[in-house]
C-alpha cells in the first residue's frame, strides 16, 4: 500500500484485483474446462471484491481465490448437468499457453486437455480440492477452509483425484516426443496410411470429437486401434485435401489447428504414452474454437 493511501480505496482494490487475476482464471479454467465461464467467474469475483469490506482482508489473494472456487463449484454442478445433455462428447475449452505456460498456477498441473478431460468425470469439490493443491500448491488446511470442509476429508478428496488419474491415464511422454509422435500421425491422417496409423495408435485409444452437433463431426468416442485406424482412413479423402494445418500451443502440449478456406474447423490434440497414442481429441465445436482462435491473433 502507498503512503497515506486509503486501504479501502477503489484503486487499491483494482490493483490487488489485477495482481490475483491470472491466478483466479487459472482456478477457475481447471475447475470449469472452459475459459468462456472461467471468465464469468473472474469479473463476479470482481463485482463482490468491489462490494466487500476489504478493511478486515489480510490476505486478498487468499480471500479471492476462495471467492473464485466457491464460484467455480458452483457453476459446475449446473455445467455437469449440460454436460450429460451435450451432442456427442464434450471436451474442454481449448486454451493457448504459448506466453502463460503456466496459466497463473505454481505449476502447469491439471492444464494440459487429457487431464482436464478426465477431472470432468470428478465431482466439482474433489476438482477444486485436486487445482487448489497440485496446480496451486495451497496447504491442506487453507484448501479446507475454501471448500468449506475438514482437512481430513480435504486429503481424502486429493487423494481421490489422484488415484483416478493414475488410474485412466499412463505417464505422458516428453513434449518433443509428443510433437514427433503427432507429426508421424498428422501424415499418416492425411493420406490414409492404415500400417503407419496402426504403428502409432495404442491397442485400446479412443477418438473424441467436440462438435458440439455441428455437421459433419461424429457424436460417438471411436474405440480401438482398427476401429479408429479405419475411421480417419476413410474420412481422410474427404476432409483433408481443402485443409491447411498450423502448429500451435494447446494447454501445454503442441497441437495442430486445422482451417479450409480461412475458417477454424478443428483444433487436434492429443495424448501419448511410450506405448503410442491413447486419446485423441478433436474439438470442432466452433464455440469453443473461436476464443482459442482469437487468443492466436492477439
Amino acid at each position: 500500500m502507498r503512503a497515506g493511501e486509503d486501504p479501502d480505496s477503489l484503486d487499491q482494490a483494482t490493483r490487488e484485483f489485477m495482481a490475483a487475476r491470472p491466478q483466479l482464471f487459472g482456478i477457475a479454467y481447471r475447475v470449469l474446462g472452459s475459459a468462456t465461464e472461467a471468465e464469468d467467474i473472474v469479473q463476479e469475483a470482481w463485482l463482490r471484491w468491489q462490494r466487500t469490506d476489504r478493511t478486515e482482508i489480510q490476505d486478498p489473494t487468499a480471500f479471492l481465490a476462495t471467492v473464485t472456487s466457491r464460484l467455480a463449484i458452483n457453476l459446475a454442478q449446473s455445467a455437469r448437468k449440460r454436460h450429460e445433455t451435450y451432442t456427442g462428447p464434450w471436451l474442454p475449452e481449448p486454451v493457448d499457453t504459448s506466453k502463460d505456460p503456466q496459466l497463473g498456477a505454481e505449476r502447469a498441473e491439471a492444464l494440459d486437455m487429457a487431464v482436464l478431460f478426465l477431472l470432468e468425470k470428478l465431482n466439482p469439490v474433489e476438482r477444486a480440492a485436486y487445482v487448489l493443491r497440485e496446480a496451486f500448491d495451497y496447504p491442506y488446511r487453507q484448501i479446507a477452509e475454501m471448500l468449506e470442509t475438514s482437512e481430513a476429508n480435504t486429503r481424502q478428496l486429493v487423494s481421490r483425484a489422484r488415484k483416478h488419474l493414475a488410474k485412466e491415464r499412463k505417464e505422458p511422454v516428453s513434449p518433443e516426443a509428443h510433437r514427433r509422435l503427432l507429426e508421424v500421425f498428422l501424415a499418416a491422417a492425411q493420406t490414409g496410411d492404415l500400417s503407419v496409423l496402426e504403428d502409432v495408435l495404442t491397442a485400446d485409444v479412443v477418438s473424441y470429437t467436440d462438435g458440439g452437433g455441428i455437421r459433419g463431426a461424429t457424436r460417438i468416442p471411436v474405440v480401438g486401434r482398427l476401429h479408429v485406424s479405419k475411421y480417419l482412413a476413410a474420412f481422410a479423402p474427404r476432409f483433408w485435401p481443402q485443409a491447411e494445418v498450423r502448429w500451435v500451443e494447446a494447454n501445454g502440449w503442441p497441437a495442430v489447428l486445422v482451417t479450409s478456406g480461412g475458417k477454424a474447423v478443428a483444433l487436434l490434440n492429443m495424448e501419448a504414452s511410450e506405448h503410442g497414442i491413447e486419446r485423441l481429441m478433436w474439438v470442432m465445436n466452433p464455440a469453443k474454437l473461436a476464443p482459442y482462435v482469437a487468443s492466436l491473433d492477439d
